[in-house]
């Protein structure tokens, strides 16, 4: 309590003696970064951050989701400049000379391996380096890679203390001598990535945004104490806890913005113009990211013109409509979606299904394995209400989680329906009957205060209930966020709302994440569900699900992906696998002397190196 009651004090404190600056910009947020470790974040707060202070080898060019520019790297590779060989397998990467580190070290090839290396083997807990190994290696995590090499499980083959057993030690050292370090090698001025398999998305993965391929100074990070590029030292620097990371609250990266300070007490970031960067300095000298979460607050510093630009839940957006030196740029499209997931296989032990059977106090646990129970849910949900009324227009509806602007997005396929007596005739179907002559009782979850979640769960309780007077009965139950994570983590909850905002810009990271049995969703939707999608199937042409989901993100050819996809949502969205929501909007307010800012929904916040101001 006392956090939250300094902050207004604070920024009205600075309200008083602000005036314009055209070299400082003030942008007041909601949250402060999570960490600065460019291997560990994994939040919005922490990349808007490091995307100023770090740079990748390659960018997204403009407002492109799907064209790179050169950064680090002198060339984007492509098949058609020799910089992409072995059918897709071998990407070239030509490195930047003259490029400077904030603290004054030169760029280098080993920079770049190092940090490439450095990501892989360091992989903490809940952190984003699985996209590098899944587009590197085809595997989800350096465990699962270590596991295959070794052929034993980490428990075996780690001790108590972390190191490795007498018996497995020198297959430690091996697995980064012949896995880890032939896939990223270093041939002249060029630094040479290699996949074991061909991945359409590796420049998406590794593209400006994905701080998790910054590029870090090899010469400092060892003397911070990071991993020392030893073959027999790597594991002694995995794991390392957050707050125990070097990288924590300190960066040293080759952007337009240095890190000056995160001061904690105030959850404010302070950043300054890169006077030696290499594309030229900033027009910006300053800027200053303030998390500041009352609205009220937000809005005033805003409107007085302290701040150049504030975060906005699109409830308060109407409030600053009339203020003629606002500009608010409304409805511009993001790469997320918001879904309604089914778990087949709920825990026994659940709360959330009652009496676990059927008896009109409970669900059995796999109850919404059977596809008729799926599609009495999807038939409650007024979709159009949801967007209009609850979003005030922000959103669009989708057919599937795979939402418009990627590869495979097809308008032409069907939506779900809202409608009352669809919900009727398939609960009478569910369970060969069961379902309707016996009554169920289930509850669904959300996380409180989100406001969304909460119309959803409210709309199937009450048209379920309206469509089967007496039959049905649904609990709705708001739970704190670390509540409702643990409970959809831990396979407790029958029906769950979730949302996912694209890691990089390729289908696979929505199809793969929604319907793959070792996809991110997967074990909230059980194993029922992990059963259905790796079964061979007629209609899939004796292919599984799972199957058709490597195939297409393997394949290099964007028109041939394209029809995998398709084919893959029809199978989908025949089977109501699970329930696509909406797809959000986004919205974004400034000052009016703010000019130059442009929109990528890949982009984790601000381009402060973009941006100027002028009355």
């Amino acid at each position: 309590m006392k956090k939250l009651l300094v902050v207004p004090v604070l920024a009205l404190s600075y309200l008083l003696f602000a005036a314009f600056n055209p070299t400082v910009f003030v942008q007041a947020t909601i949250g402060e970064p999570d960490t600065l470790d460019p291997h560990l974040a994994y939040d919005t707060a922490s990349s808007e951050v490091l995307f100023n202070v770090y740079e990748n080898l390659i960018a997204y060019k403009g407002q492109s989701v799907s064209e790179f520019e050169p950064r680090l790297a002198t060339e984007v590779p492509t098949v058609k400049n020799g910089l992409i060989k072995d059918g897709g397998k071998t990407y070239v990467f030509p490195i930047r000379k003259g490029v400077k580190f904030h603290n004054g070290n030169p760029l280098t090839p080993e920079d770049v391996e190092y940090s490439f290396e450095r990501g892989l083997l360091y992989d903490p807990e809940g952190g984003p380096m699985w996209m590098l190994w899944y587009a590197i290696f085809g595997v989800h995590s350096r465990d699962e890679a270590l596991e295959e090499f070794v052929g034993k499980s980490v428990d075996e083959i780690f001790d108590k203390s972390g190191e490795p057993k007498a018996e497995y030690k020198q297959k430690v050292i091996d697995f980064y001598k012949q896995v880890v370090d032939p896939a990223i090698e270093i041939q002249g001025d060029n630094v040479v990535i290699k996949l074991k398999r061909p991945y359409g998305a590796f420049l998406n993965i590794i593209a400006q945004s994905a701080h998790w391929a910054a590029i870090l100074d090899k010469e400092t990070c060892i003397k911070l104490g990071l991993w020392n590029g030893k073959a027999d030292t790597w594991w002694k620097y995995k794991n390392v806890a957050k707050e125990e990371s070097p990288l924590h609250t300190y960066a040293n990266g080759t952007g337009p913005y240095k890190l000056v300070e995160w001061d904690r007490k105030q959850q404010k970031i302070s950043l300054a113009a890169n006077e030696s960067y290499w594309k030229g300095p900033a027009k910006i000298k300053k800027v200053i990211i303030w998390a500041i979460p009352e609205w009220s607050t937000r809005k005033a510093m805003l409107e007085k013109g302290d701040a150049d630009t504030i975060d906005v839940s699109i409830e308060f957006v109407d409030q600053l409509k009339s203020n003629k030196d606002i500009q608010i740029f409304r409805n511009l499209p993001t790469l997320a979606v918001t879904v309604l997931l089914f778990n087949w296989s709920v825990n026994p032990n659940s709360k959330f299904i009652g009496s676990g059977k059927f008896d009109g106090n409970g669900i059995p646990p796999d109850f919404f394995s059977d596809i008729y129970a799926r599609k009495a849910v999807a038939a409650a949900i007024n979709y159009d209400a949801l967007i209009q009324e609850v979003l005030k227009g922000s959103g669009k509806r989708v057919p599937t989680a795979l939402p418009q602007g990627l590869l495979g997005y097809d308008p032409s396929l069907p939506l779900y329906k809202f409608n009352l007596n669809d919900v009727k005739t398939y609960l009478q179907k569910a369970w060969n009957g069961q379902a309707w002559q016996k009554g169920i009782k289930f509850s669904i979850a959300f996380n409180e205060g989100n406001t969304a979640r909460q119309r959803v769960a409210e709309m199937i309780k009450m048209y379920m209930e309206m469509a089967a007077p007496g039959k049905v009965k649904i609990e709705v139950q708001p739970l704190q966020w670390p509540n409702f994570l643990d409970a959809t983590q831990n396979g407790e909850i029958p029906v769950s709302i979730n949302a996912w905002q694209a890691d990089y810009p390729d289908p696979d990271n929505f199809i793969f994440t929604h319907y793959h049995s070792s996809g991110d969703y997967a074990d909230r939707q059980g194993d029922a569900f992990k059963k259905f999608v790796s079964t061979p199937r007629k209609e899939l042409g004796g292919k599984s699900l799972d199957e058709l989901i490597k195939e297409a993100a393997t394949q290099t050819d964007p028109q041939s992906r394209g029809k995998l996809y398709t084919q893959i949502q029809k199978f989908v969205i025949d089977n109501c696998i699970s329930v696509p929501l909406y797809q959000p909007t986004a919205t974004y307010v400034f000052r009016t002397w703010v000019k130059g800012w442009s929109y990528n929904p890949m982009r984790p916040g601000n381009d402060f190196y973009s941006l100027y101001k002028q009355q």
